[in-house]
């Protein structure tokens, strides 16, 4: 098989020394994955995965009706954990939850940081910039390590040293001093979600994984809401230091909880294989992206894609409600906190859904009806409606990256469940980081016909209304020509040739 195959065949064929096995008639390690449901007829599977032949088959069983083996399982039943595997799920919860919190700590106070180091609001924006941009060197130093040495240390190192970060924000004396601090933490933060995904979807019983992949993402929307509440709780009374020396008490806690980690089976087995294998690491490593260099592009690009998606569709809103539609900070917030509770009944929503319809079928379904909410978005002049539009916007946005936890970590090489996921999500990151930036000077440059008071009003509306039609466009076309995992074994044992 071509490497450029490698992409369109995502998940059909698996390298010889690896055996491919059908998630629910697979019966996991003690311990690790507890499946529930019906066994399925794997021979009639077979014969349905190939009645089309092919290199371009995957793209038209997107549209057939999904397997009538596979039934929608009672999610009450899905979110029924082991003592061990909701110990690990939570951690993994618990630790996005807090880098989300910190990050937006910043993006919240930045009125008072600007007033205490003398400069701009703009200027401050420059430390989200950093954060952003070293996201990826943290999704590979602790993706890489984690791979090699377990999930459970890197997971406490990345927290306490985010602890570190965190306190000592709150002691900056100037602007250099913070933007020097938030590069480290972007460090940080880049590193977490690979560990927390890797650790929560190999713990996670295979039918359980579309459901709890939707609530792991949308600790990052639970970060952002409690970010809010502790900024309003605490600024106005204690000032913008407080905020940043209070929000360790969640990261302290976490720590705690992660010393009483255990690995997962899964990590085990395949460190296993390595140490078995005569190649050192790095042979290892090269041996993988020369198979799957494809496969690592294409999880970038979509990755690119789907942060477009989040990040246009939400770090420019609160200004677009405020300098287009004169609306007041305090209604901002509220829209924002009103798009965050879509976030997160679309992304647990479809996260669950995604184990019957499918990982790709569910976000080409949430770009399609995303794209349709466009102009309700962005078009009303009522508050209420605009409200409409943020919370079903958000409903799609999110239900599309509820489902990418599981997807990344599916379709990753083995052995590499926490660099895979990780990067290509860090990386895609990256090149989104001007999304808002993007819109905010298309929105000035093209301003609306009427004045306000004299001046000008920027039409963020229309330039976020077009971007966000595009990349719907992009990520629609993406998913669709790419490959799916859906049900593969993690604990299946991987033998690397030597």
């Amino acid at each position: 098989m071509s490497n450029v195959e490698d992409v369109l065949e995502l998940g059909a064929r698996q390298p010889d020394n690896v055996e491919k096995t059908n998630a629910y008639a697979e019966e996991d390690a003690p311990g690790t994955a507890e499946p529930s449901g019906e066994v399925e007829d794997q021979p009639a599977t077979l014969a349905r995965r190939t009645r089309m032949s092919g290199r371009f088959s995957h793209i038209w069983e997107l549209f057939e009706r999904p397997d009538p083996r596979s039934k929608l399982q009672n999610p009450l039943t899905l979110l029924r954990l082991s003592p061990r595997q909701a110990y690990t799920f939570s951690v993994a919860f618990l630790g996005w939850m807090v880098d989300a919190i910190d990050f937006f700590c910043v993006s919240m106070s930045t009125t008072e940081l600007g007033d205490a180091f003398g400069v701009e609001p703009s200027r401050v924006t420059s430390a989200i910039t950093v954060t952003l941009m070293l996201r990826p060197v943290g999704a590979l130093v602790f993706g890489i390590v984690a791979d090699r040495y377990g999930r459970r240390i890197p997971l406490m190192v990345n927290l306490f040293l985010f602890t570190i970060i965190e306190l000592a924000s709150g002691f900056s004396n100037n602007l250099s001093t913070f933007v020097g601090l938030r590069a480290v933490y972007g460090i940080l933060m880049g590193g977490e979600w690979g560990l927390g995904s890797s650790l929560a979807m190999e713990a996670l019983p295979v039918e359980s994984r579309g459901i709890f992949s939707g609530i792991l993402q949308e600790g990052y929307a639970i970060g952002n809401l409690v970010a809010a509440m502790m900024y309003y709780a605490i600024v106005p009374n204690l000032g913008w230091r407080a905020l940043y020396w209070i929000s360790i008490i969640p990261a302290a806690i976490t720590i705690v909880l992660a010393y009483f980690l255990e690995e997962t089976d899964a990590w085990r087995q395949a460190r296993q294989a390595q140490r078995a294998s005569s190649k050192p690491y790095h042979i290892i490593v090269l041996d993988m992206l020369k198979q799957h260099w494809a496969r690592c592009i294409y999880a970038v690009v979509l990755m690119a894609a789907m942060n477009f998606l989040s990040h246009g569709s939400q770090d420019l809103y609160p200004t677009f409600l405020k300098k287009q539609h004169d609306f007041s900070p305090k209604q901002a917030t509220v829209g924002t906190i009103v798009g965050n509770f879509g976030a997160i009944v679309g992304g647990m929503f479809f996260g669950y859904i995604s184990e019957y319809l499918g990982r790709r079928r569910t976000i080409a379904i949430c770009s399609i009806c995303g794209a349709c909410f466009i102009p309700l978005w962005v078009l009303p002049s009522q508050f209420g409606q605009l409200l409409a539009g943020a919370f079903f916007m958000q409903v799609f946005v999110q239900g599309a990256w509820g489902v990418i936890p599981v997807y990344l970590s599916e379709i990753s090489p083995e052995g590499f469940r926490a660099t895979f996921p990780g990067l290509s999500y860090q990386l895609g990151n990256l090149v989104s980081a001007s999304a808002s930036q993007i819109e905010a000077t298309m929105g000035e440059r093209n301003p609306l016909p009427e004045l306000r008071d004299g001046d000008q009003v920027p039409n963020y509306g229309r330039v976020q209304g077009i971007l966000m039609g595009a990349v719907f466009c992009c990520v629609l076309v993406l998913i669709v020509v790419g490959r799916e995992e859906r049900g593969k074994s993690f604990t299946q044992s991987t033998k690397i040739k030597s």
